[in-house]
């Protein structure tokens, strides 16, 4: 009898350590600033997503993350996608992804405090999450 509940708690250790924990797939960790260019405004943003799903391409790890970007601006108008970008990428161990952006604004752009809006799909999976940054014009 105590050999069998050996075997049963051994057994079940075994079950619980080949346990994946699912990852949401979620974004995190968004900046933005802008820099005075003279005739304009250069912005740049980043931002993190993980828990993606990995598709086995070419004998790797192939993820694939299409994004865009909604400007708001001080007076809340906002411009939809004024900045689009696909990343591909073949990696082994790959948990996390940075995805980058950049794009001016011109003179005449308001001052003050401004949103931008991630929106981001896995492609391979058709998940979808969003996060949003500020930055500010100001000379």
């Amino acid at each position: 009898m105590k050999s069998f509940l050996l075997y049963i708690l051994i057994l079940f250790c075994a079950i619980s350590c080949n346990k994946k924990e699912e990852v949401k797939f979620e974004a995190f960790s968004p900046e933005a600033f802008a820099y005075d260019i003279g005739e304009g405004w250069e912005v740049n943003a980043t931002i993190n997503v993980k828990g993606f799903e990995k598709k086995e391409r070419d004998s790797e790890n192939f993820v694939s993350l299409s994004y865009s970007i909604d400007l708001i601006n001080p007076d809340g108008d906002s411009t939809k996608s004024i900045f689009s970008d696909l990343k591909e990428a073949n990696e082994q161990e790959i948990n996390d992804v940075q995805l980058e952006a950049q794009f001016e604004l011109d003179n005449t752009s308001v001052q003050g405090k401004y949103s931008l809006l991630f929106n981001i799909k896995d492609n391979n999976s058709g998940k979808t999450t969003s996060a949003g940054a500020e930055f500010e014009l100001e000379e």
